[in-house]
């Protein structure tokens, strides 16, 4: 079983990450982080990140998937006493990262120019859901707020029957932009000295996530809706004869194509006009994907699945998570693995990255107030108030 790796042969070690931030956006860029070597100390309130209560022992699983390879600190940053540690922390940290709501950082004293002022090398990123300014920079922003607004829900969801679906795009995809933004910045600082102020907002994450669909509809004119994706990659779900679910990615290369009526052996679709170019199966994608759907009808997925790979036709099963966690190219990856924590071995899930073949495991989230102590002897200073681990 793999082992956590050591934190000093990673990349970002020596790297120094000061994380102020609750629930996804600025936990999941803090974690990414962490899991590249980098040190990061969460400082939470009191009562501890938000989500932490999504379970009764403090420990939620959504809460550990966005804090791990972190140390854990509690302070109020209302409180003067702790208001020292986290000006210690400021003055010793590499990159600060935020995602209060724009003009909360500055009444707590941890505004951009504040913490500069302590650490002028300091890389300070803040997240917020609409920009720091404009007309809708302070109203409350949620993954599912700016999902719908951003357009992306248009193109997941049916709109016959608008339900909220899918994971946390909005969120999780700010994250990765926060934290690829703070790399680029600590380079920068690399050649010039200088630190930077980062603005990522939750609205044009997702627009950047959906820069294909942006450029088409520049393009067109035309707002893409759900099945425009589908049709233009030529992509099918089907169900097979047990009433198990296929995926099917044809794309534009023709020996796909060819593969496909191979497999279910029906070569004279190949001569039906409605099918006869990429381009025509995308105009007709609606029939082409009845015509699968009756083809796929006559086995079992288990069987389909052997005779597309025979003809090498890009397929999947579509998996639920325990199934994907069982699948035995998942498990050759080590995507998902588990180590030892403070509270015994934790499951975590991996950074999808190696460099020079090292995986970036990572490690278990931490407890409330967990390293309290650690951090403060590395400050030179003692306990400012009674802390405990929960």
């Amino acid at each position: 079983m793999p082992t956590p790796n050591d934190p000093t042969a990673l990349p970002l070690a020596g790297i120094r990450v000061l994380e102020l931030g609750t629930f996804v956006t600025g936990p999941y860029a803090a974690a990414m982080l962490g899991d590249m070597g980098a040190d990061v100390i969460k400082v939470e309130p009191p009562a501890g990140d938000p989500m932490r209560g999504w379970s009764e022992d403090a420990y939620s699983p959504y809460f550990q998937a966005y804090n791990k390879s972190k140390r854990s600190i509690a302070l109020d940053l209302r409180d003067p006493r702790d208001r020292k540690v986290v000006d210690a922390l400021i003055a010793e940290s590499d990159a600060l990262i935020h995602n209060y709501r724009p003009g909360v950082a500055d009444r707590l004293g941890v505004g951009a120019d504040q913490a500069r002022a302590l650490n002028p090398r300091l890389v300070y990123c803040r997240i917020s859901g609409f920009g720091e300014s404009g007309p809708y920079a302070a109203r409350p922003s949620y993954n599912q707020v700016v999902q719908s607004i951003s357009g992306l829900d248009s193109l997941i969801v049916d709109e016959a029957r608008p339900t909220p679906v899918g994971p946390n795009f909005g969120d999780t995809m700010t994250g990765i932009y926060a934290s690829h933004a703070i790399l680029a910045a600590l380079v920068r600082r690399e050649r010039t000295g200088e630190g930077a102020v980062v603005d990522v907002t939750m609205v044009g994450s997702m627009l950047a996530f959906l820069s294909a669909d942006v450029q088409d509809y520049m393009a067109t004119g035309i707002a893409p809706r759900s099945g425009s994706r589908p049709a233009f990659s030529q992509s099918y779900m089907v169900q097979a004869g047990d009433g198990l679910p296929i995926t099917i990615h044809l794309s534009s290369p023709e020996k796909f194509w060819r593969g496909l009526l191979a497999a279910i052996e029906r070569p004279e679709l190949a001569d039906d006009p409605r099918f006869a170019t990429w381009a025509d199966r995308k105009n007709h994608y609606a029939e082409l994907r009845d015509e699968l759907q009756a083809a796929f009808a006559r086995y079992p997925r288990a069987e389909w699945l052997r005779r597309l790979e025979e003809h090498d036709v890009p397929s999947a099963p579509m998996n639920d998570i325990a199934e994907a966690l069982a699948d035995i190219q998942v498990d050759h990856l080590g995507a998902v693995t588990e180590i030892s924590g403070a509270g015994g071995p934790r499951t975590v899930v991996a950074s999808p990255a190696r460099i020079n073949d090292v995986p970036m495991l990572g490690r278990p989230a931490p407890r409330l107030a967990e390293h309290a102590e650690a951090i403060l002897a590395e400050l030179g200073l003692s306990a400012v108030k009674p802390q405990e681990s929960t």
